[in-house]
């Protein structure tokens, strides 16, 4: 027999939550608040999408990697070529970025199932690094050092002006690929990936390839970055191979640590930490920028390691098993019981 119970609020206070969240995204964000912040919080859209991409490989597939601005800078210039050389709608280049980005990653992902740890995380910094030149070297095609002006999509609808129009596309592209990530991480696979994650041997005893499996992570995580840079272009209006170096891969994965390096709900959290705390630090003192980022990093480390999303998590559980927000579930085989923070699985 098999009984899982999992916390699970009422339906009228889920209705009510998604229709908070709705009231937020769709009318306060882009109608409520200054014009700048709405590109602002466009721009936090599109990294939330590049942090999704980073939990996929490295919060459940155990790969640190290092080296999403090169994917990022793949999907802006894609879009960027094929808009300035070739005149292509703006929105066409989208699909077209994430297809050359996952064939990218998927390449590249062969070479990497050979590093690990440590290894690994150098290997992807060093991509991070190549890239930036590699842009300004073929200056004929990619604009060299000086970029490329792609310019800003102009929007369609009369009642909403261009800032607000690139707010809801990277929205909606947001919440369809945060639902295939959900997706993907809600069956079977997310167990497959956590098992290879946690002890290769044991994984391949249950029947879990790994090589394959780490192999299409890699590539799904470069398409999501590279969906975020094709996005970015357009919102920036302008690339250049400067704005991809290896800071930007490093505020990725700071991102990602902060907001919950398993939680993809906390990529939100993630990319309004590497989108406002600089800016705000700089405000008070210019030199304060670094110090501020550094240390909130550290004290996430220290006091909360599964990150924002992670400790919300838990209280979510928590709440919901405190007030009897539970449902169970029965099966045919084997015993387990899952509360907050603990799983326990006897097969039969």
């Amino acid at each position: 027999m098999n009984v899982v119970v999992r916390p699970r609020p009422p339906l009228a206070v889920r209705i009510a939550f998604a229709a908070l969240l709705a009231v937020l995204f769709l009318y306060v964000i882009p109608f409520v608040i200054p014009n700048y912040l709405v590109s602002q919080f466009a721009t936090v859209l599109v990294f939330a999408i590049a942090i999704i991409g980073i939990n996929l490989v490295t919060g459940y597939g155990g790969a640190i990697t290092l080296g999403h601005a090169a994917f990022v800078a793949l999907g802006s210039y894609t879009t960027a070529i094929l808009v300035v050389r070739y005149g292509w709608n703006p929105y066409a280049t989208i699909p077209v970025a994430a297809a050359l980005s996952w064939v990218a990653g998927w390449c590249l992902g062969f070479p990497a199932l050979r590093l690990q740890g440590l290894y690994l995380a150098m290997g992807t910094l060093v991509l991070s690094i190549t890239v930036p030149a590699l842009l300004k070297r073929f200056d004929g095609f990619t604009g060299g050092v000086q970029g490329l002006n792609v310019g800003n999509p102009e929007s369609p609808l009369k009642w909403i002006d261009d800032s607000q129009w690139i707010y809801f596309v990277c929205l909606a592209i947001a919440a369809v690929l945060y639902l295939v990530a959900a997706r993907i991480l809600s069956g079977p696979l997310r167990r497959a990936m956590i098992a290879a994650r946690d002890n290769h041997l044991v994984a391949s005893v249950l029947g879990v390839d790994r090589a394959p499996l780490a192999t299409a992570t890699f590539a799904m995580s470069s398409l999501y970055a590279g969906v975020a840079g094709s996005l970015y272009a357009m919102i920036v209006g302008f690339v250049s191979p400067d704005t991809f170096n290896v800071m930007l891969s490093l505020s990725l994965f700071v991102g990602a640590v902060v907001g919950g390096i398993t939680s993809i709900g906390g990529a939100i959290v993630g990319a309004m930490f590497i989108q406002f705390v600089p800016i705000w630090a700089s405000d008070i003192d210019v030199s304060l920028g670094g110090l501020v980022f550094g240390g909130a990093l550290i004290l996430t480390l220290v006091l909360i390691p599964s990150g924002v999303g992670g400790i919300a998590g838990k209280l979510y559980d928590l709440t919901c098993l405190r007030l009897g927000w539970t449902e169970t579930d029965q099966g045919k085989r084997g015993v387990a019981v899952e509360t907050a923070g603990n799983t326990q699985n006897e097969p039969a």
